[in-house]
């Protein structure tokens, strides 16, 4: 039979770990995005230039709440760059409405984006990180539309969209 004192230490488990994919892994523990970058920086430097939320996101792999995103609306043509270095990653016509939350892309630009396995919570996920600066982004899955089958699902702090000439 379960107790009080029980489902209370229960919920507070729960509630614990859902909260590290609100405020980001790396600041309880889990490593940032490793590997030899154009664009390095301290975390001092990347604090100058990120919002306190933007650092949370791409350099703590952190992740922004569904549905809150400007992105989300953004139909222009133009293109998606890192927010953290400005390196292009996502064209407008790659975007999609996913019904996540998250801004959605089902391919990014040839050679601006790297993977690696992200083992938190359970299961085995893709993140996707800025090829240039190593900037979290978001995670990679096998549900998104035809050519590709992928879904990119993108923290929009992640991104800067800057329109096409005329757009």
């Amino acid at each position: 039979m379960l107790s009080r004192r029980t489902m209370m230490i229960g919920a507070t488990g729960i509630a614990g770990l859902a909260s590290l994919g609100l405020y980001g892994r790396s600041a309880l523990g889990g490593a940032p995005t490793e590997g030899d970058f154009e664009i390095v920086r301290t975390s001092a430097e990347w604090r100058e230039i990120l919002t306190e939320e933007q650092y949370r996101i791409l350099r703590q792999e952190g992740t922004e709440r569904a549905w809150t995103s400007p992105l989300l609306e953004e139909h222009r043509t133009g293109v998606f760059h890192c927010a953290g270095c400005g390196n292009p990653l996502y064209e407008s016509h790659t975007k999609y409405d996913s019904r996540t939350g998250w801004p959605s892309f089902w391919d990014a630009l040839p050679g601006s984006v790297g993977t690696k396995d992200d083992r938190s919570f359970f299961m085995v996920r893709t993140e996707v990180h800025c090829a240039r600066c190593g900037g979290h982004l978001g995670h990679i899955f096998e549900d998104g539309p035809e050519p590709t089958g992928l879904r990119h699902c993108i923290n929009g702090l992640a991104l800067e969209f800057r329109p096409a000439e005329g757009a």
